[in-house]
C-alpha cells in the first residue's frame, strides 16, 4: 500500500455500529466489563482509548513501523524515550538540536546521573569518537532545528549498532512523506506530532514508532504508567489532518524551494540554510534519504544585527510571528529569542543560532504572496 493510501486508511475502519466513515471521538474515561477482566480491549483511557488506538496504527503504518504510541506533547514522547535508560547512561545528540530537547535533556535528566553530549553529527566519526561502554542512546534530528543540517542516518544506525545503543530520530521536519527513519536503520522515531501531522496549527501532541516487540512493550509501559497521553478529540484531529498530510507536503516542499531561491538572491539576505541547494554541506545525504526538502528554512542577514531581525519578523503581514512550525500558514520565527532562548548564548552561537537568523515555516499559500510579503518586510 502506497503512502497516500495509507495516509487515509491504515488503522480506521467504519464505526461498526453506525457504519460512520470517520472514526468516533470516544470521549470517555472508562468502560464497562461484562466480568472481572471480561472487556472488549478496553479497560480505562489512560491505558487504551479507540480513537487514539486508530490515531497510534495509522501513525505507525505510515513511518512503515509495527507500533505506534502517543503522547500529549512531542517533548512528553522524548520523555519517554529517556526514562528507558539508567543512571550512569550516556546520550550523545547533536549540537543543533531544538531548544525543548536540550532543555530536557539538561535541566531535567542530567540530575538524575544521565550524561549527555552534544556534537556536530554532520561528521560520522565525530561521533564514534564519543561512544563508550556506556553509550545506551544516539539521538539524531534530521533535518535539525534550526540550521537545517542533514544527518546521515544509516552512518549513525551503524554507530548505534557497533555500540549496542539505541537509535532514535526525531523525524518532526522531514514527516514520514520525505523519509523513514526505520528504514534506514533507526530503532525509534520521534515526532512533534503538533506540526506537521496535525498540520493545521490546532493540537499540541507527540509520537513514537517503532518494530521491535521488546521497546515497544516498554514505550507502552512507560506511556501507561507515567500517564502523559493525548486526549481523543485530539487524535480524532490528527487522524483527520493526516489524511491530507501527502498534499500539504507536496506544497510545503513547492514553496519552500520557491522561497529558498529567492532570498538566496536577496541583496540583504547573507546565508540560507535549506538541504535542496546543491552546495549545501549534505545535499548528497539529503538526497539520498529524503524524497524531498521541505519547508523550513533557515536565513542570516548581513550585518547579522539583532535588531535588524526583530524588524523584519514584525513587518511581515502573511507571515505570522509565532512558535511552532509545520501547518498549513506560514510562520516566521526568531530561533535566539524565541524557540531556542533556553540555550545558552555562546552554545548555541557555536552551532549557527546567531542574533540574525531568522526561521520560516513556509506554508501552502500562494507562493508569490508569500514572496511579496517577505520582500516588502526585507525592504
Amino acid at each position: 500500500m502506497k503512502f497516500a493510501t495509507k495516509a487515509i486508511h491504515a488503522g480506521v475502519h467504519p464505526d461498526p455500529a453506525t457504519g460512520a466513515i470517520m472514526t468516533p471521538i470516544y470521549q470517555t474515561s472508562t468502560y464497562v466489563q461484562e466480568g472481572v477482566g471480561n472487556h472488549k480491549g478496553y479497560e480505562y483511557s489512560r491505558t487504551l482509548n479507540p480513537t487514539r488506538h486508530a490515531l497510534e496504527k495509522n501513525i505507525a503504518a505510515i513511518e512503515n513501523g509495527k507500533h505506534g504510541a502517543c503522547f500529549g506533547s512531542g517533548l512528553a514522547a522524548i520523555d519517554c524515550v529517556i526514562k528507558m535508560l539508567n543512571p550512569g547512561d550516556e546520550i550523545i545528540s547533536t549540537n543543533d538540536l531544538y531548544g525543548g530537547s536540550y532543555r530536557i535533556f539538561n535541566t531535567i535528566f542530567a540530575k538524575y546521573g544521565l550524561i549527555f553530549h552534544f556534537v556536530d553529527m554532520q561528521d560520522p566519526n565525530a561521533v564514534s569518537a564519543l561512544v563508550n561502554k556506556n553509550t545506551k542512546l544516539i539521538w539524531v534530528e534530521t533535518p535539525t532545528n534550526p540550521m537545517m543540517n542533514i544527518i546521515d542516518i544509516k552512518a549513525m544506525a551503524a554507530i548505534a549498532k557497533e555500540a549496542g545503543a539505541l537509535l532514535c530520530v526525531d523525524n518532526t521536519f522531514a514527516t514520514p512523506y520525505l523519509q523513514n527513519p526505520l528504514d534506514l536503520g533507526a530503532d525509534m522515531v520521534m515526532h512533534s506530532v503538533t506540526k506537521y501531522l496535525g498540520g493545521h496549527s490546532d493540537v499540541v501532541m507527540g509520537a513514537l514508532v517503532c518494530n521491535d516487540d521488546a521497546l515497544a512493550n516498554e514505550m507502552y509501559r512507560i506511556q501507561n504508567s507515567s500517564g502523559a497521553v493525548t486526549a481523543p478529540m485530539d487524535s480524532f484531529l490528527v487522524l483527520r489532518g493526516i489524511k491530507t498530510l501527502h498534499l500539504r507536503m507536496q506544497r510545503h516542499c513547492e514553496n519552500g524551494e520557491k522561497i529558498a531561491n529567492f532570498l538566496t538572491a536577496h541583496p540583504k539576505i547573507d546565508k540560507v540554510y535549506w538541504p535542496g541547494f546543491e552546495n549545501h554541506p549534505n545535499h548528497a545525504v539529503a538526497k539520498a534519504q529524503m524524497r524531498g526538502f521541505g519547508g523550513m528554512i533557515s536565513f542570516t542577514l548581513k550585518g547579522n544585527l539583532i535588531e535588524d531581525a526583530l524588524a523584519i519578523v514584525k513587518k511581515v503581514e502573511i507571515f505570522a510571528l509565532a512558535e511552532s512550525l509545520g501547518g498549513v500558514e506560514s510562520l516566521i520565527g526568531h530561533p535566539a529569542t524565541m524557540t531556542h532562548a533556553s540555550i545558552p548564548k555562546e552554545v548555541r552561537e557555536k552551532s549557527g543560532v546567531v542574533d540574525s537568523l531568522i526561521r520560516l515555516s513556509v506554508g501552502i499559500e500562494d507562493a508569490d504572496d508569500l514572496i511579496a510579503d517577505l520582500s516588502k518586510a526585507l525592504a
